[in-house]
């Protein structure tokens, strides 16, 4: 039997990982797929991350027993070519492996089966298994707050899957050659390994910070969120294990009861939902709209406001200094992921495909499912009990969640001076004092708004 490693990149909490040890298995493989990876728009940022999380996982395999090679590939096609040729050298046909989400793997997995592979599957990127939380007439809901009551009660009543911490291994990444130097990358060395975040960020986070995270989440000029979405878009850590952490800190966390910890629990669950939801409507991976009655919208697309938006210069200072927070740094606070998607998608009528794209070639926890949810949230095409009227107002959503302008003044210096009061929109307050620090607004907001609902109006079937 091979241990195969993908999307799964941890030991702990790894129903694969524990399979392949109840029955003495010493051979795993991990194969790097740029090309694929590249198809897939997965940004340089994420690459380093996961080869780093190969190379921890690697010494901890050793630990335990087992031998991982690790093979630079191409594409899909070259992971099938090596799976046999390793099942080939070991005289068997079995494969272990985690389940993963999108359809181009899927189909990988099903040719694998058609050339008589057996592969053991498990599913390791979810609490609950995809599936099992389903409406009364057998189909997955549309809607999140019916599908996380659901869940709730799932849980609540059959409980979930959750296999015990191994003793953990002592590994200093400094001391060890990078994996695959030869592939693209952009250092992520700012984001620590798996091992260090369930050490010591996750006990902080649960000590420090969810007492107050309702209320500090959506404050982007504070670290008041777990910064652990990076981790389980590359399955460094297991959802299950944060679930029992939490329960360990909060027994009742599952009865639904409104707390500041039960916000973060309600982040879990959406992340829950968007990969229910991919699984049960698997074209969403060819970016089709998940309401077909918005396809006949003629987006403008305007190349000149697409590039504003990208390079931070659209005039309006939350949703510039949000884009230079994800140039620079690969990641967006998530406040501002839906202001800036909903700027786009909305004030500017830009197709909200091209900056789910863009988000994928910056973030370094890039996440189909997640990053598609929450785009076709923002533009009004996707699961929503709201229709599209949504309209953010970026000036408003700024005063709210950016009152003394702190988040902005740390991506926009140019903005330093400007009072408190002012910054959300300084374009008088630079017009009457003369200044020449910053560019013009690209749309004005009131104008834009009933554009936009004009825009759905008329075009939607």
């Amino acid at each position: 039997m091979l241990l195969w490693f993908r999307n799964d990149l941890r030991v702990h909490d790894n129903p694969a990982v524990a399979y392949a040890l109840a029955h003495g298995v010493t051979q795993a493989v991990f194969i790097a797929t740029p090309e694929e990876w590249s198809k897939h728009h997965m940004a340089p940022i994420k690459v380093d991350l996961i080869l780093r999380h190969v190379a921890l996982l690697d010494a901890q395999l050793k630990q335990l027993g087992i031998d991982l090679t690790i093979i630079h590939g191409s594409d899909y096609n070259s992971q099938i070519d090596t799976i046999l040729t390793h099942l080939e050298s070991i005289q068997s046909n079995q494969v272990i492996v985690n389940q993963e989400l999108e359809l181009r793997e899927r189909n990988r997995d099903e040719k694998l089966k058609q050339l008589g592979i057996n592969i053991m599957a498990f599913e390791g990127d979810v609490i609950v298994p995809k599936g099992l939380v389903r409406n009364n007439s057998g189909a997955m809901f549309k809607v999140f707050t019916p599908f996380k009551k659901a869940w709730l009660n799932y849980v609540l009543n059959n409980g979930f899957s959750y296999i015990a911490k191994q003793e953990s291994v002592s590994f200093n990444e400094h001391e060890v050659e990078p994996i695959l130097p030869e592939i693209t990358r952009q250092d992520s060395s700012k984001w620590p390994l798996s091992t260090d975040v369930e050490a010591v960020v996750i006990p902080e986070f649960l000590q420090t910070k969810i007492d107050k995270y309702h209320d500090q989440r959506d404050i982007p000029g504070i670290k008041g969120t777990s910064g652990l979405s990076a981790y389980l878009s590359i399955g460094a850590i297991s959802p299950r294990y944060l679930l029992a952490l939490l329960q360990n800190s909060y027994p009742d966390i599952l009865h639904q009861q409104p707390s500041q910890a039960f916000s973060w629990l309600n982040e879990l669950i959406w992340r829950e939902f968007y990969r229910h939801l991919l699984w049960h409507f698997p074209d969403l991976i060819k970016h089709t709209n998940f309401n077909d009655k918005y396809d006949d919208l003629p987006w403008h697309n305007k190349v000149e406001h697409i590039e504003a938006w990208k390079q931070g210069r659209t005039g309006y200072p939350i949703v510039d200094a949000a884009m230079r927070q994800l140039n620079q740094t690969g990641w967006m606070h998530n406040r501002l992921r839906m202001i800036v998607a909903s700027f786009l998608t909305k004030h500017l009528l830009v197709d909200w495909r091209i900056g789910e794209h863009y988000f994928m070639t910056k973030l370094v926890d890039g996440d189909f499912a997640a990053n598609n949810g929450g785009w076709q949230w923002s533009a009004g095409t996707g699961c929503d009990a709201q229709p599209y009227f949504r309209v953010f107002n970026p000036i408003s959503q700024s005063e709210k969640f950016d009152p003394t302008g702190k988040f902005i003044r740390k991506y926009l210096p140019e903005l330093s001076d400007i009072p408190d009061k002012k910054i959300h929109f300084p374009h008088d307050y630079i017009a009457e004092n003369h200044l020449d620090i910053y560019w013009p607004a690209i749309v004005e907001h009131k104008q834009a708004r009933l554009k936009a609902l004009d825009f759905y109006k008329q075009y939607t079937r």
